[in-house]
């Protein structure tokens, strides 16, 4: 079986069926939604820009720096998703060979993943110690921690493939 992320010497090939690009891209377009119109006290944001100063008595540092820096961050989110966006796009022919990322395509996939994870890993707060093997399967969030899992998968690939 083919790892979900690959290295060729021409570039990197996702090895991901119809419904999973599907799904990534669909999970995108929701991130980006939610980079682009952040609702005032949205949590699911808070991993994605944590705090620089974590003193009490530092609290006015850390929001010049969330003030000076989000806008940036932000920016470097949406640049990543509108470089790979294209290559997830589901193709209608299945017999066409799946397009090669660039190592600048494969950076912004990364990021992007990494990102949306962060998000959903703060919706079911996830920590250290998660398992899912460990989860009921009537557990309310079973899903969401399924979807954790199927992106640490693509996510670990996308790493291994980068090192080699």
């Amino acid at each position: 079986m083919k790892p979900p992320v690959e290295r060729t010497r021409r570039g990197y090939r996702i090895n991901l069926d119809v419904e999973e690009r599907e799904l990534i891209h669909r999970l995108m377009g929701e991130f980006r939604s939610l980079l682009l119109e952040p609702a005032v006290g949205d949590d699911r944001m808070r991993r994605l820009f944590p705090t620089a100063y974590h003193q009490a008595a530092d609290s006015e540092f850390d929001d010049e720096f969330q003030r000076l820096m989000r806008e940036e961050l932000v920016a470097s989110r949406l640049k990543g998703l509108d470089a790979i966006d294209a290559v997830l796009t589901p193709d209608a022919d299945p017999s066409r060979p799946a397009q090669l990322l660039s190592e600048a395509q494969m950076s912004a996939f990364l990021q992007a993943l990494n990102g949306l994870r962060l998000v959903l890993g703060t919706m079911i707060d996830v920590g250290e110690d998660h398992d899912l093997d460990a989860m009921p399967d009537d557990h309310p969030l079973i899903g969401e921690f399924h979807l954790y899992d199927f992106l640490s998968w693509v996510l670990d690939s996308a790493v291994r493939a980068m090192q080699r």
